[in-house]
């Protein structure tokens, strides 16, 4: 029998301002304060690894959360099998954290290093939006949407999570000719994802309880 949805989106949530919790305190940890016998601006040069780790992981967790809260308002109903994907969803968005520490510390180190932690990274990344996918063409295949969802732009929504995945593995090919490069790329990708497109939140109306027709369009 399916259930109501909104403990799953509460749980899902709560992952998510953990995710970003840990990624602030890492943050910390890493910062130049802690970089003994360096002047304040050559520390903060020198931890340039671990900001650009954060700034990226940032952007990517807060786009993940972004269209999750937004697919999510269309889910009424969960079964089982949705709820274990969006459980594997946030397996790689609990596990982007660690990617990223790995990122920062290796992105000085050997090309097979930079090319190690940057693939493991950006593999995360990857894998969470393939399991996003999954979820989307789960609820619809089983009716778990609303009922009033316009067609139209249920496939339009499909469309563009297609399109993530696509372009996720084309930025992760950059890893083995530059990694840099490559994480450029995906911050680029963030950057798109702020364009509004179908299945986004409205920019000004407020939501209204039985008018999913036509919302985020």
């Amino acid at each position: 029998m399916a259930r109501d949805a909104s403990r799953v989106e509460t749980f899902s949530d709560g992952v998510f301002a953990v995710v970003l919790t840990v990624m602030a305190v890492e943050l910390l940890q890493n910062g130049p304060a802690r970089a003994s016998g360096r002047e304040l601006p050559d520390a903060l040069a020198h931890a340039w690894p671990s900001y650009l780790a954060y700034v990226i992981t940032f952007g990517i967790a807060g786009q993940i959360w972004l269209g999750h809260h937004n697919m999510w308002r269309y889910v009424v109903r969960v079964d089982q099998p949705l709820v274990v994907f969006n459980l594997l969803v946030l397996l790689f968005v609990a596990a982007i954290p660690f990617t990223a520490d790995l990122l920062s510390d290796n992105l000085r180190g050997s090309v097979v290093e930079q090319r190690l932690s940057a693939a493991l990274y950006l593999g995360t990344v990857l894998g969470e939006s393939l399991f996003f996918n999954l979820s989307w063409w789960w609820a619809r295949r089983r009716e778990l949407l609303h009922p009033d969802l316009d067609p139209e732009l249920a496939r339009a929504v499909s469309r563009r999570l297609l399109a993530r995945p696509l372009l996720y593995l084309t930025a992760f090919a950059f890893v083995f000719v530059d990694p840099i490069l490559s994480l450029v790329l995906y911050l680029l990708l963030v950057g798109l994802s702020l364009i509004r497109r179908p299945g986004d939140l409205p920019r000004f109306a407020p939501e209204v309880d039985g008018g999913v027709s036509g919302r985020g369009r």
